[in-house]
């Protein structure tokens, strides 16, 4: 199945998955208008409060726009140089948090090896509004099995390419992420490797997403997790400013 992303999806997904944020802020806005009109409080301070909840509007959808519809994240080009290797005897796992965008573009940038696809969603635990609505709307690769986080049911040293895109930051627990990942540490070959793509909480997405970056988590705490769950290398390369590519081997 070839996916053809529509123009502007990744920013048009933004504004749907997270409208309520929006809707918020719209609503502030308006009140902070009003306000001014009829108590005509300071135009300094106005015009400072005006333009902050402009910027915390309008960047995060700059950037995605960027990120998701213009930088080339989804032909999936920066993978080039990890020189993965396509057989009939390569297993590749993808592994999401219940919205997959990736699964139909890997099995066609790897059409003779075994992709699995796992969802390790859990309504219980993960609870951002944005991930439900997610949910809602995603493709669904064919055969995609439901797992929980601290369970991958393969065996032992299975996996070539496991692959965790914009999905991991989902579990908000240290503990849960690190059981995780020994997950994926258990069943990579000792030559296979875990590719991670996520936003971190660093100055460019401060700068991007003002206090939303808080929702992604440091290089150092990823490092730590994969250091914790046994792994014995993790590089970090950036692909844009705002997002990192972890090359993880066990």
């Amino acid at each position: 199945m070839e996916v053809k992303r529509k123009p502007f999806q990744g920013v048009l997904n933004i504004l749907s998955f997270n409208r309520h944020f929006y809707v918020f802020g719209l609503v502030a806005l308006t009140l902070i208008i009003t306000s001014h009109i009829l108590f005509s409080w300071s135009n300094i301070l106005y015009s400072i409060i005006l333009l902050s909840f402009i910027y915390g509007l309008l960047m995060p959808l700059i950037v995605s726009a960027y990120v998701y519809d213009f930088s080339g994240y989804y032909n999936f080009n920066w993978l080039k140089k990890f020189n993965l290797t396509d057989s009939k005897d390569t297993k590749i796992l993808n592994i999401n948090a219940g919205f997959d965008e990736t699964s139909f573009i890997i099995k066609s940038l790897f059409p003779q090896s075994d992709l699995k696809v796992y969802d390790f969603y859990n309504s219980n635990q993960h609870t951002e509004p944005a991930i439900i609505r997610a949910r809602k709307v995603s493709l669904v690769y064919p055969n995609t099995q439901q797992i929980i986080s601290n369970f991958i049911p393969l065996k032992d040293n299975s996996v070539d390419y496991i692959f965790l895109l914009s999905a991991v930051h989902e579990i908000r627990s240290q503990d849960e992420k690190v059981q995780f990942l020994k997950e994926c540490h258990r069943v990579c070959k000792s030559t296979g490797s875990v590719i991670m793509v996520e936003h971190l909480r660093d100055f460019p997405n401060f700068v991007a997403f003002s206090i939303g970056f808080t929702h992604f988590f440091s290089k150092k705490i990823w490092q730590r997790a994969f250091t914790e769950a046994g792994f014995s290398s993790c590089n970090e390369t950036k692909f844009t400013p705002f997002m990192s590519v972890f090359n993880c081997c066990p």
